[in-house]
């Protein structure tokens, strides 16, 4: 790697919009984010699944099909 061309990463908090902070590498000297893994609903657990059915059960529900 070439000298001198590098930016000088620095250790900074992040500040998430629910209230957790965590220190990361940055070049900048703050960050705010809106979401983060603490309070993500993938990462808690709490995300939901939405299919509600199949191609087959779609087309039948269309089409007023019975079993």
């Amino acid at each position: 790697m070439k000298p001198g061309i590098h930016p000088n990463f620095k250790e900074v908090t992040v500040h998430c919009a629910c209230g957790n902070s965590f220190t990361t590498a940055s070049t900048k000297d703050e960050l705010n984010v809106e979401i983060c893994s603490a309070c993500h609903p993938f990462f808690t657990g709490l995300s939901k699944n939405v299919e509600k059915g199949g191609r087959v059960e779609k087309f039948n529900k269309k089409f007023n099909r019975k079993k």
